[in-house]
């Protein structure tokens, strides 16, 4: 009770987890399952003991300190049972004298800076961002003079192809990775010899695997406890009842991304057919007044040749905005060219294109990236023309435009590039070539950015 507030976890899987006996327990699964603020919950248990102390780890100190993050959600909490901020360093005080404080594993060597280091609980929020080295060397840091026994406590979302899918594959069901209801909160063991985990249902089903002791006799290793607990959005009635347009969010996310965060699905992965399919755009034979329009390009410099009879081709999508909110691809092109072809191809098909059209381009990082723009932006000058790097991996960007067509939001002007741009668009991203995919995230989210209408009246080259 703090100032007339009861503070208690929801009833289902956040229960569970905060009652856990486990010395590492996993909650995770779909988002908004109220796991940051189980996490937060956890170590109030302990704020009586002057000597205690806990750490959150983030993989950043961007994501600790995000509007909604691990800090933000804090300053809503502590302070109702009495524990000052100093939010220079992400540290929470109590009158007891226990402390919590967050940090962030940004590089693997980040760990080395915890060498010696002695911490009672362990918490990590979103678990697959960690590596599996990080995590077990943090491990080695879970000890305890304060006469709280050490554990680790970690939520996550799912990730098929990170080592926590590995390490908590019991709980799942291979076929259709999603969580085994009746195997939730139950405990298994381990030991870990080298990079090697070996599992059991009983910790003396592991006393074959031994160490030499203190005085050089053969004992057992001890075994570690582990459990996962899966949450959705609709165990969190909370979120659920303040928020009820956030299931509507997830629903809008594309097939991928709405499998891992609403469904929980920790064996999907994008694959051809998945990411977009042919079926959810209309074709159509004229395009509507007053469409705002971005080209984008996904650049190579390779011509076809008999030593490399298939290489990457320069590839243009444009791409709309009507003025109901809806989206029409509208032209696309690909060729296989010199550099001198390259600049050729987009000055040209930059006249083509209606008059006011943005065209945004990739900027590689460092000095050869900067010496392209700027013989770019010189060749387009009278042009509306954007530069900006690329972020995140191929999927991710393609998502939002993915997300858009699964949706039905997304026209195709009918025309002779459409078989090719389908068929690429589909084999996405297993395909060999994926320069199709690029160029229609690349012009999808520059359209999509909040963007001031004074920029469509400007010409020369713009940094975003």
């Amino acid at each position: 009770m703090a100032a007339g507030k009861e503070i208690r976890p929801q009833e289902g899987p956040q229960t569970s987890f905060l009652a856990s006996p486990a010395d590492i327990a996993i909650y995770g699964g779909g988002a908004g399952g109220g796991k940051t603020w189980a996490l937060l919950m956890e170590p109030l248990r302990h704020i009586a003991n002057p000597g205690f102390g806990a750490v959150f780890f983030r993989r950043t100190t961007v994501q600790i300190r995000n509007e909604g993050g691990l800090w933000d959600e804090s300053t809503s909490l502590y302070p109702l049972v009495g524990a000052s901020p100093k939010e220079v360093t992400l540290e929470w005080k109590f009158p007891s004298g226990a402390s919590i404080s967050m940090a962030h594993l940004e590089h693997e060597k980040t760990v080395a800076n915890w060498q010696g280091s002695q911490i009672a609980l362990l918490l990590f929020d979103e678990l697959t961002h960690f590596s599996e080295k990080q995590f077990f060397y943090m491990l080695s840091r879970n000890r305890s003079m304060c006469g709280v026994r050490p554990y680790v406590r970690a939520s996550c979302n799912p990730d098929a192809d990170s080592w926590v899918a590995r390490f908590i594959a019991w709980w799942i069901d291979q076929e259709t990775g999603l969580p085994i209801n009746e195997r939730s909160g139950a405990l298994r063991w381990f030991v870990r010899i080298g990079d090697a985990i070996h599992w059991a249902d009983r910790p003396e089903d592991l006393a074959e695997h031994t160490m030499l002791d203190e005085a050089g006799q053969r004992v057992p290793i001890p075994p570690k406890s582990v459990t996962f607990i899966p949450a959705k959005l609709t165990d969190n009635k909370a979120l659920m009842a303040a928020d009820p347009g956030y299931m509507a969010n997830l629903l809008a996310l594309s097939t991928v991304e709405r499998e891992r965060l609403l469904g929980g699905n920790w064996k999907i992965r994008p694959a051809a057919g998945i990411l977009f399919k042919r079926q959810w755009c209309e074709v159509v034979d004229a395009v509507p007044a007053g469409v705002r329009w971005v080209r984008g390009w996904d650049l190579a410099a390779t011509p076809k040749t008999d030593a490399a009879p298939d290489p990457d081709g320069t590839s243009g999508t444009r791409i709309g905005q009507l003025p109901d909110g809806t989206f029409i691809v509208a032209h696309h092109v690909k060729d296989w060219l010199s550099p001198n072809g390259v600049r050729a191809l987009i000055k040209n098909t930059a006249s083509q294109d209606p008059p006011g059209t943005t065209i945004s381009l990739p900027q590689d990082p460092g000095q050869a990236g900067k010496d392209q723009k700027g013989n770019l932006a010189q060749h387009m000058v009278g042009f509306n023309v954007r530069f900006s790097p690329e972020t995140g991996d191929k999927v991710t960007r393609f998502s939002p435009f993915s997300a858009q067509a699964e949706a039905g939001n997304v026209k195709v002007l009918r025309g002779p590039w459409n078989e090719g741009w389908f068929s690429a668009l589909e084999g996405f991203p297993e395909a060999k070539h994926d320069d199709e995919a690029d160029s229609t995230s690349r012009a999808f989210n520059e359209l999509s950015k909040p963007t001031p209408t004074a920029i469509f009246a400007t010409y020369g080259a713009h940094d975003d």
